[in-house]
């Protein structure tokens, strides 16, 4: 082999270790999304008499990675997918990354935000969100005279 055809190999062996040893880094960090935005997660949204329901998709976020809080008339939801790495194992390639998710709502002023209920199943986010009482239709009982 070739003076030039052997520097040619280690240099291309060099690069991929280093671009190996970054590509590991970025996505073995945690959390860490790089300067990429957050995704927004798809979301369905139902209402009957009581309330509305919604559900988000959320991926790989864990109860413990997310955030769900209303402030004033807007509710939030946050959350972020980690990869997790199990002990004494050492990642030599991922196509998995990590995804941060963010959305946004202004609710309606007909709804009780003090009473919100969430709960989380299999990557997917479900919010309760009931409407005030004074706002949801009833029946009125007739009075024979």
């Amino acid at each position: 082999m070739s003076t030039h055809a052997t520097a040619h190999s280690a240099a291309r062996s060099a690069a991929h270790t280093s671009a190996h040893s970054a590509a590991h880094s970025a996505a073995f960090s945690g959390p860490n999304t790089g300067n990429r935005a957050p995704l927004a997660p798809p979301v369905d949204i139902s209402e009957n008499s009581e309330g509305i329901t919604l559900t988000a998709d959320l991926p790989g976020v864990s109860l413990a990675n997310l955030n769900v809080h209303v402030e004033g008339n807007q509710l939030l939801i946050e959350g972020h997918s980690a990869l997790e790495i199990p002990e004494n194992t050492q990642a030599l390639h991922a196509e998995v990354r990590t995804s941060s998710y963010r959305r946004r709502f202004v609710l309606s002023r007909e709804l009780e935000t003090g009473k919100i209920e969430a709960s989380l199943k299999d990557g997917v986010l479900t919010v309760r969100i009931p409407k005030r009482a004074e706002l949801r239709p009833r029946r009125i009982e007739v009075q024979a005279s």
